[in-house]
């Protein structure tokens, strides 16, 4: 994550100590303050430095991050020794400042005394001045601490505020140990109201309640990963206001968690009050919370959420509607952009701006405050505002959006710090930004300990120090190379804010964000335009949803502009590239740093190490893909690492391939589409409704064409099915049903349905492995060039053909319920498509018999049996029909330990290809069937071991090539 955007108006001359501040005279006095604007030891006045208030904010931090682990006495005897030794050094500092000052008095009465005596020596004309004395006459404070006229009044007033003054450290510690102090306290607090009373003990019982809530935030749908059938969980914060069990029946007011099924949640608001039964479990040390709800069923709304929720709930929705006239990716990205709605959020967008470090965009941050405050404060100008209400509006408007966007830890942080920057403004005093994001961070912490455990709050916290504390040095040090302002500005406030959140990235995910500076530099320009015409657009939206779509579609350029940015920059070949995770991780990120600024220090070994990263990226653009290119050439199968699923993809001509299911997700499965460089897929199977062979069918379907889909007659589980079903009638894809014994041609590919058996109802123990058994089994053959006969055009010698004994005949494939557009062997391109020379033909041809003149067939290369999940019952009704043999198999059901060793021996394989994740529930593939696979002479290849897998041709055959960095053989 990244504050790219921030407001830009970074400090100006203040890099380094004692330089005087905007508006204050070089000689003004001020208590406690040298003409620098520099503490001296021992005197009165504030601490100046960003350290009096950033050492007890991130003292605050660390007590709360520790003491949220701990009981609520260690929390109260952490802030008994704080508040002891606190005093203990207030009675200290008190007592030797007293000692100081009543040793200046002295001095002070010497000095008059003999400034006294040398006025009576020097005569009534003449006035001494005992700094003038000889060195043995003069009082050792006098010419230091005193000076002028005799009697004149010192310049440093001696008075009772100095009580305190035991010099800037002193001071510092004091104010550390009251944070520390206030801190503890208030997390011990908090800690023993979720600790203790009678939720958290029913939830240590495991004891199933109704309770009463009252929702805190917007309920976060969360899709289950892989499984059989799509299942999403919501995440609901709220607070429990009543809890009864079978005996017992409580009034009570604690944080918890929801965890349930997601029907019912999505309309809710914040401030809703809900009836939910389930069973209360016990959180995870440290969290703030009382217990985790596993609710059963729906919700029951019994109260309307405020008023200000429901007006935040109408700007919300409005906005979404607003955002029904774009494209489906930009759909979902602008309401996250602008307000943190990211409910449409495309899964392959969302991940693109992950992998090229812009998913902060889609966290309301202050960014978006500094571009709607900027906005008002524009439009406040040209109203006329005077600047003390211009700040009161700001405050304002930012309070608003900030209800509208939802009280996340980043939007709290930017709501505090541009409150206190607004206040600074209506009062026409400087800014101090590092001390406002400490007081900041050290208000927000005592006020909700709960925020030091966030990652969310810790990136903007760092995002926003290093804006505040490098950009300005790195500027000055580019203007300075001649590097325009702008664009300076710019650089630094990227790379600053990158270079602070990477140790808190590398401590997360262990993961290097190596596109990020680049790709937020090409998107920020688009930022802002994208707020403000979103913003508008869901202010207006209530009012004329017609004008509020007009706004929305330059927001959607804006935002397609961002896409096009994140898109380009995942794909680069290091986007984001892996480190240790963890302390280790964040230890080895220190090591390279302090290494890397040792060798930089020099001139002339920046200017070679420039010239080494130089080259080491254009070996990675230039040279890698023609080293180590994928695809590989003459690729002929690709299985797609999509997780816990399948997606597989073979060669059809350039820039096609036909797709065989379609993975758990979109993203993955579109992504590993993308690097093919497919844009048409003339067929698609879906082998049987699960959804981790169907949930990726949107990334198929994204920005490509599609001709039909062809799945297996069994709709059960009947939910996914009618699923898919719809979406192909959305799209206007025909859908078809498998019969064994089609076949198509498309380029070197040859596609024959051998499975299910029609008539035949699947077997199996469940619904699940009866599902798995009416899977469709493909068996794929592959040729060499085809020889066109004289007459034919090349175009013609690359027709579909059914190609085999028996024609497909009308009623083999029926098309899906009220599409009548889908004949029998038809391929027609998805409406609206255009399709490439040679594949209109291919999309409209019939499946017939090969005709006398077509197309001949050139050498065979290899052959391969794609079978779906299959299982025991259904691999062994295989074998009992014949099986051909083949060179490689992709192996049923992940690896699953259901093999039948006679279908495996069968095949005849060589290689042996498991789709499968690298974490799964299943125990896939499993260790039987993996020795079973080498007993039988095939190697096997996985996935979640090797990456993307290739089965490509050569001159001795077919041969496979894996794309995962250190990928191995299973």
């Amino acid at each position: 994550m990244t504050a790219a955007g921030f407001p830009h108006d970074l400090p100006e001359g203040r890099d380094e100590p004692g330089q005087d501040e905007p508006g204050r005279e070089p000689g003004s006095d001020e208590p406690g303050q040298d003409e620098a604007g520099q503490d001296e030891p021992g005197r009165g006045g504030a601490v100046s430095g960003p350290a009096a208030l950033a050492a007890p904010a991130v003292a605050s931090w660390l007590t709360a991050l520790v003491l949220l682990g701990c009981s609520a006495v260690a929390g109260a005897a952490v802030a008994l020794a704080a508040a002891v030794a606190g005093a203990v050094m207030w009675a200290v500092t008190r007592a030797v400042v007293r000692r100081r000052n009543q040793v200046a008095h002295l001095n002070q009465a010497a000095y008059l005394n003999q400034a006294a005596y040398l006025n009576q020596v020097a005569g009534p004309d003449q006035v001494a001045d005992p700094t003038q004395a000889p060195a043995g006459e003069r009082s050792a404070a006098g010419g230091e601490e005193w000076a002028g006229a005799a009697g004149a009044a010192p310049r440093r007033r001696l008075g009772k505020q100095q009580w305190w003054t035991g010099g800037a450290a002193a001071r510092i510690a004091l104010a550390v140990l009251a944070s520390v102090a206030v801190t503890a306290a208030v997390t011990a607090c908090m800690v023993h109201g979720v600790t203790t009373g009678p939720v958290p003990d029913m939830a240590r019982r495991d004891v199933t309640v109704t309770a009463e809530a009252e929702i805190t935030d917007d309920p976060r749908i969360r899709p289950h990963q892989g499984g059989v059938s799509r299942r999403e969980t919501a995440v609901v914060r709220a607070r429990m206001l009543l809890v009864s069990a079978a005996q017992e029946r409580y009034a009570v007011d604690v944080p918890v968690v929801l965890l349930a099924p997601a029907d019912g949640w999505r309309p809710l608001l914040p401030s809703q009050r809900v009836r939910v039964r389930g069973r209360l479990r016990p959180a995870e040390q440290g969290e703030p919370v009382a217990a985790v709800m596993l609710v059963r069923g729906r919700p029951e709304p019994i109260g309307a959420p405020s008023a200000v929720q429901r007006a935040a709930g109408v700007l919300r929705a409005g906005l979404r509607e607003a955002s029904d006239v774009l494209p489906d990716d930009q759909r979902g990205l602008l309401p996250g952009l602008v307000v943190g709605d990211v409910s449409r959020l495309d899964e392959e967008v969302r991940l693109d701006l992950a992998t090229a470090g812009l998913g902060h965009l889609t966290a309301v941050s202050g960014t978006n405050l500094a571009i709607v405050a900027g906005a008002v404060l524009v439009l406040g100008r040209f109203a006329g505002l005077p600047l003390a209400l211009r700040a009161v509006v700001v405050v304002v408007a930012m309070t608003a959006f900030a209800v509208v966007a939802r009280p996340s830890p980043s939007v709290l942080r930017a709501l505090v710090m541009g409150t206190v920057a607004a206040v600074a403004l209506g009062t026409g005093r400087t800014r101090d930004g590092v001390a406002a994001l400490s007081a900041t961070v050290l208000g927000l912490v005592v006020f909700d300990p709960g925020l030091a455990r966030q990652w969310g709050f810790a990136l903007s916290v760092f995002a926003t120090g290093g804006i505040l504390i490098l950009a300005p040095r790195w500027r000055d040090r580019l203007t300075a190379r001649r590097v325009p302002r702008l664009l300076a500005e710019a650089l630094a406030v990227t790379a600053a804010a990158q270079a602070a959140v990477t140790p808190l990235l590398v401590l997360m995910s262990g993961r290097l964000d190596l596109a990020a500076i680049p790709a937020n530099l090409l998107a920020e320009p688009a930022v802002a335009p994208a707020t403000v015409l979103g913003f508008g657009a869901a202010v207006i939206a209530p009012v004329s949803i017609d004008l509020a779509r007009l706004l929305a579609r330059p927001a959607g350029w804006a935002v397609g502009w961002i896409i096009a940015v994140a898109q380009r920059a995942a794909d680069l070949p290091f986007a984001s590239a892996q480190w240790l995770g963890g302390v280790a991780g964040v230890a080895a990120l220190a090591a390279a740093a302090v290494a890397g600024w040792l060798v930089l220090r020099g001139r002339a070994r920046r200017r070679l190490v420039v010239a080494l990263a130089a080259g080491a990226l254009l070996a990675g653009l230039v040279a890698m893909p023609v080293v180590s290119p994928w695809p590989p050439p003459g690729w002929l199968l690709v299985v797609c690492d999509v997780g816990q699923g399948d997606a597989l993809a073979l060669a059809a001509g350039p820039g096609r391939a036909v797709v065989v299911d379609a993975g758990p997700q979109p993203g993955p499965t579109d992504r590993c589409l993308r690097a093919l460089g497919v844009r048409q897929v003339p067929l698609v199977v879906l082998t049987h409704p699960h959804l981790d062979h169907v949930g990726g069918l949107p990334g198929v379907l994204r920005r490509r064409t599609v001709g039909a889909v062809v799945v297996s007659p069994s709709r059960v589980p009947e939910g996914e099915a009618d699923r898919v079903s719809a979406q192909l009638r959305t799209a206007r894809i025909p859908e078809w049903q498998a019969v064994p014994g089609t076949r198509w041609r498309f380029g070197p590919s040859e596609i024959t349905v051998l499975a299910p058996e029609p008539g035949v109802a699947p077997q199996g123990p469940g619904e699940g492995a009866t599902a798995n058994n009416a899977s469709v089994v493909l068996l794929v053959r592959w040729f060499g060039p085809s020889t066109a006969p004289r007459g034919l055009s090349a175009a013609q010698s690359d027709l579909p053909t059914a190609l085999g004994d028996t024609p497909a005949a009308p009623g083999d494939m029926p098309a899906a319920p009220g599409d009548t557009s889908a004949a029998p062997g038809d391929l027609p391109m998805a409406q609206g498509a255009v399709a490439a020379p040679g594949a209109a033909a291919e999309a409209g041809s019939r499946l017939a018999p090969v005709p006398p003149l077509g197309p001949t067939l050139g050498p065979t290369l290899g052959a391969a049996l794609l079978a779906g999940d299959l299982e025991t019952e259904a691999q062994e009704s295989l074998v009992r029909r014949g099986l051909p043999r083949v060179d490689v198999l992709k192996v049923p059901h992940h690896g699953s330990s259901r093999q039948a060793p006679a279908f495996l021996a069968a095949t005849g394989a060589r290689a042996a290809l498991i789709s499968v994740g690298a974490v799964n529930d299943y125990g896939h593939p499993a260790p039987p069937t993996l020795r079973r696979l080498r007993w039988l002479g095939m190697r096997p290849y996985r996935t979640d071991l090797s990456g993307d897998i290739a089965v490509v041709a050569t001159a001795d055959g077919l041969a496979v090539v894996v794309r995962g960095a250190g990928a191995r053989a299973g």
